[in-house]
């Protein structure tokens, strides 16, 4: 139960957050299940790397997969699915603790918190980079034929 709620509001937020990004029809259950996904892959993980870039990264390289099926299943372009399903992973409340402990003037809190919040940040785009790449490696070599296609048998 204690992981339920966290991956609900992940839903929720995802689903709000695609009505703002001008999403359509079965687009918004798709994108509120990729960051309720995203989000399960991030708990779950806490047990495996007990870091939470690592867990950041995981849950990136999840949900740029899952982005990328839904856009290549409903043909639609792979941002809009990418960019509300990793809504939960991004590090708003470093960005802001960063902030403070920059105006406050808190020098060590803040190069600490900067680095971490940087750290999330990068692990993202990296996730998403690598998945985003081996895709279009993959549709590169199969469009010249060097990755052989399995024959259709009569």
């Amino acid at each position: 139960m204690d992981i339920f709620l966290p991956i609900l509001c992940a839903f929720l937020s995802c689903f709000c957050f695609s009505i703002i990004y001008n999403i359509r029809g079965g687009g918004i259950l798709i994108c509120a299940f990729g960051g309720a996904l995203g989000w399960s892959v991030y708990l779950l993980t806490a047990s495996i790397f007990q870091d939470d870039i690592a867990q950041t990264f995981a849950a990136a390289l999840v949900i740029s997969a899952y982005a990328e099926v839904m856009a290549r299943i409903r043909k639609c372009p792979v941002t809009g699915y990418l960019l509300v399903a990793i809504f939960p992973l991004v590090p708003g409340g470093g960005i802001y603790y960063t902030m403070e402990h920059a105006i406050n003037g808190e020098v060590d809190a803040f190069l600490a918190s900067f680095l971490h919040t940087l750290g999330l940040a990068g692990a993202i785009a990296v996730g998403v980079l690598l998945v985003s790449s081996a895709l279009r490696m993959w549709t590169t070599f199969r469009r010249q034929d060097l990755i052989p296609r399995k024959e259709k048998r009569p």
